[in-house]
């Protein structure tokens, strides 16, 4: 299973990072969201690199040429709802995939232990295509992991890509357990190194839903 960490390159998406992260900031939820939704297209635009591509003849208004466009449509995949944001950015980029959503929540037995409950989803047949499966924050995984379950009773995917803006070590490690290692890609824009009593991402950035959408009750 390969792991991309973009927070080890030098690129742009640290100054998006940073400001997602920074307290004076990210108060600005219009500034929030087109942040998370920047991230997603440079991820977008990064995962494109992997695909297959094929040439395509086009007619411009003094030749024919051909230029090579990717051979397949991949199916995005997102958590509501902080991973709306996140979603638009590789629509952006992948503006004939196809979309699938699917509602995960943390149900609370207490201040510290919950459950992960799956309420709704929305997706095409995703036999054979290539699964883009994106979650704004990973904490401990539980999400992403019942989330794909529930997405196989579509079909199963040719390769699995999973996007996540911040994660934890302890998420990345769990998802190396339960994904299928010999077609998964784990892609984060920052990986931070602990979970708190809570199981919220330390450093991290706080609850991501809120910050794109204000509070919930």
């Amino acid at each position: 299973m390969k792991i991309v960490d973009f927070s080890n390159d030098n690129s742009i998406l640290n100054q998006y990072i940073a400001e997602i992260r920074n307290v004076q900031i990210q108060t600005d939820s219009l500034r929030f969201r087109r942040n998370i939704e920047r991230i997603g297209e440079i991820m977008a635009y990064e995962i494109s690199r992997t695909f297959s591509y094929q040439p395509l003849k086009v007619q411009t208004p003094l030749s024919e040429t051909f230029v090579k466009v990717p051979a397949l449509r991949p199916v995005i995949a997102t958590i509501l709802r902080a991973g709306l944001p996140f979603h638009q950015g590789f629509l952006n980029y992948f503006d004939h995939a196809e979309n699938a959503f699917v509602s995960a929540y943390r149900k609370y037995q207490d201040e510290e232990h919950f459950d992960i409950h799956i309420e709704y989803i929305a997706s095409p047949r995703l036999d054979g295509k290539t699964l883009i499966l994106t979650d704004t924050m990973l904490a401990t995984g539980a999400s992403m992991e019942y989330a794909y379950e529930a997405l196989l009773t579509k079909g199963e995917p040719a390769h699995v890509h999973i996007a996540s803006v911040i994660a934890s070590r302890q998420a990345v490690n769990h998802l190396e357990k339960v994904f299928p290692s010999d077609k998964t890609t784990i892609w984060c824009a920052a990986v931070d190194p602990e979970l708190n009593a809570h199981s919220y991402i330390i450093p991290g950035l706080g609850d991501a839903g809120d910050l794109c959408f204000g509070e919930k009750e």
